[in-house]
């Protein structure tokens, strides 16, 4: 996991050879479970920080209550991030796995160059059914106590959240998947409101 610092101190990091980055094989071949090992439950469920907003493509401003029902995976990642871009093939196609759950997947880029910077890493990685979901100024990430990049938060129906992990993870294996599931939560009975 990178911790957040400038764009700029990363580079330099990385030009100079002085930054350590862990990879996503090497961390899901040690721990031999996909990241789960890593993934910190909170068993009561901590709520949304209130007025938390982030941005869809069109830069429209969105909420997390507006996904009340769905049970959330949210990403804190940026393209300028390697251990980021190492998971977002496994969180694709977690998306893709996720989806008849009424499980979503944010994705929200750190990115200050926006759509015009995220889109086009997505068509060169070849990213099918991730949205993109924007967060340029990184309140949000500020606001739940983001600590570095990549870091996930798990939010149930209820709006709650119920496990974080901090650096990557194989997103898309078995286990993981099952534990998503389990965490967010079977959806409400037709015709019943979550709230």
């Amino acid at each position: 996991m990178l911790k957040l610092r400038s764009r700029r101190q990363v580079l330099a990091g990385l030009v100079g050879g002085t930054l350590a980055i862990p990879t996503l094989a090497r961390q899901a071949s040690a721990a031999g479970d996909g990241g789960l090992s890593r993934l910190k439950e909170v068993p009561e469920g901590r709520p949304v920080p209130e007025g938390v907003v982030f941005q869809d493509a069109e830069g429209r401003e969105r909420r997390f209550a507006e996904f009340r029902g769905q049970g959330l995976v949210v990403n804190f990642w940026a393209t300028w991030c390697p251990p980021c871009v190492a998971e977002m093939p496994a969180l694709d196609r977690a998306r893709a796995a996720l989806a008849g759950d009424g499980i979503e997947v944010l994705p929200l880029s750190s990115d200050r160059g926006g759509r015009a910077q995220v889109e086009p890493f997505y068509a060169r990685t070849g990213l099918k059914h991730l949205a993109i979901w924007l967060d340029p100024r990184g309140a949000a990430g500020r606001a739940f106590g983001v600590r570095g990049l990549p870091t996930t938060l798990i939010l149930n129906r209820a709006g709650l959240e119920v496990a974080r992990l901090e650096g990557e993870a194989a997103w898309d294996r078995p286990e993981v998947l099952a534990a998503i599931r389990r965490l967010v939560g079977a959806p409400a009975p037709a015709g019943t409101s979550n709230t």
